[in-house]
């Protein structure tokens, strides 16, 4: 009996926060405008779709013939210059070789925090998917793995502060609010850190500005709860001038 013996597909590992970048058997691959949408549309989408699928989410403004003439090409120039394909394509499918995502890294990482998992580092939870792409379907995901990223984080944070790391909460905080300025529960977090590490004027200093700038973007002042937490910090430190002791939303 022989035995067939086939190629193993090609190791690729593809970058999507941040800008686009893809690598093949360690090596940076080059690829097209058009193959580059390609590759990154069926590795946000995770599974085989049909040519019709792909060809009316990419080349949607074209005629039907036209679109999937446009498919096509990106398939070939996605796959050109390798000895194994990038992306598959039958009859009816195309798929995406088996990969390495940034993007699929970041959201496992975020449900780790979500489940008390131990934290990351947070430049994990960072990077702006595809920046500078504006397809209808970017656009979503790029939403969608922001909050879920941000929600990581914040939950590391808490965490960490639950925990006595306040230095690595502030740092967890401090990267959600340098996404995110408007974020109350990220500044709250700072704040208590810095008050359990003795930096009370710093805490009111965070205080201030996240009142500035809720007030200036939104027309809002800081929720009960991060009020509440102020408070007492300035009772605990026996401030002697009340001028900055926040008592009510006005």
């Amino acid at each position: 009996m022989t035995l067939l013996h086939t190629r193993p597909e090609a190791a690729m590992s593809l970058r999507l926060l941040d800008g686009f970048a893809l690598e093949v058997e360690g090596r940076a691959h080059e690829v097209t405008p058009a193959a580059a949408r390609l590759i990154a549309y069926l590795a946000l989408r995770g599974s085989a779709l049909t040519r019709s699928q792909v060809a009316g989410a990419l080349w949607g403004d074209r005629t039907e013939e036209r679109a999937a003439a446009c498919l096509r090409s990106a398939i070939w120039r996605a796959n050109c210059g390798l000895e194994q394909p990038l992306v598959r394509a039958g009859r009816t499918t195309v798929a995406l070789c088996p990969h390495r995502l940034d993007t699929r890294a970041a959201a496992a990482a975020a449900h780790d925090q979500f489940v008390g998992r131990p934290p990351v580092d947070p430049a994990v939870l960072g990077g702006n998917l595809l920046p500078g792409w504006d397809d209808e379907w970017v656009l979503v995901e790029r939403e969608r793995l922001r909050l879920l990223c941000l929600g990581g984080l914040e939950r590391m944070a808490e965490s960490l502060l639950v925990a006595g790391e306040y230095y690595r909460a502030i740092e967890a905080a401090c990267a959600v609010l340098a996404a995110d300025s408007l974020r109350e529960a990220a500044y709250r977090i700072v704040i208590e850190a810095h008050a359990h590490l003795g930096n009370r004027a710093e805490a009111l200093r965070q205080f201030k500005l996240c009142r500035t700038m809720l007030r200036r973007e939104l027309g809002l002042d800081p929720g009960s709860e991060l009020i509440a937490v102020v408070q007492r910090l300035l009772t605990e430190s026996r401030v002697e001038s009340r001028t900055d002791l926040p008592t009510s939303a006005a």
